[in-house]
């Protein structure tokens, strides 16, 4: 992880997900590699990241969960690379719900469609925590994503757990999809 060198190709990234899922303590975490204690997100946060062996920097926009924002979510899409998807899967049976619709209606924005997905199945540390699997069912990942490429990562915002295997499976996808866009076209693999 670190900041980025301007030589490098970047991409976008949308982190969505209801308030209290752990967007931001995930994203300090990759940024920073240490928890941070965070306050909910009013508005959204920018930070720069760029995974280990990887030449693809990503402009990370951590926007806020709670319902007035959600209203707005659709704001962010435009120039969208990719989309990271964040669950609390320790949360009650409502809110998961909740968060199963805000993320459908997400997916039918214009601006990213065929766009790549990783959900991150946070809070995997807690009991009764639902798995990766569970919420690939209860989100009906294989029917609304069939158009992209997509994959459910459980991880744990506070301990890292699971975070940069799913950037980078993302980071993976993204240089797919632009390469396809033909907005990667000076990208050199390495």
């Amino acid at each position: 992880m670190g900041l980025l060198g301007s030589k490098n190709p970047k991409a976008n990234i949308l982190l969505l997900g209801l308030d209290s899922a752990g967007k931001s303590t995930l994203l300090y975490r990759l940024k920073l590699a240490e928890t941070l204690s965070t306050i909910p997100t009013i508005g959204f946060n920018v930070e720069m990241i760029q995974l280990e062996n990887s030449s693809l920097a990503l402009t990370v926009w951590d926007v806020g969960g709670q319902e007035k924002m959600r209203t707005v979510w659709g704001c962010y899409c435009e120039n969208a690379d990719g989309l990271v998807y964040v669950v609390d899967c320790a949360d009650r049976q409502q809110r998961l719900e909740d968060s199963r619709k805000e993320f459908k209606r997400i997916l039918k924005n214009e601006h990213i469609q065929n766009v790549p997905v990783v959900v991150l199945a946070n809070k995997q540390d807690l009991p009764g925590a639902l798995s990766a699997e569970d919420i690939t069912r209860m989100f009906k990942l294989k029917d609304i994503c069939s158009d992209r490429n997509w994959y459910v990562q459980p991880c744990c915002a506070t301990t890292g757990d699971g975070l940069a295997e799913g950037f980078r499976k993302l980071t993976a996808f993204v240089k797919s999809h632009m390469k396809t866009r033909g907005t990667l076209a000076f990208f050199r693999q390495k």
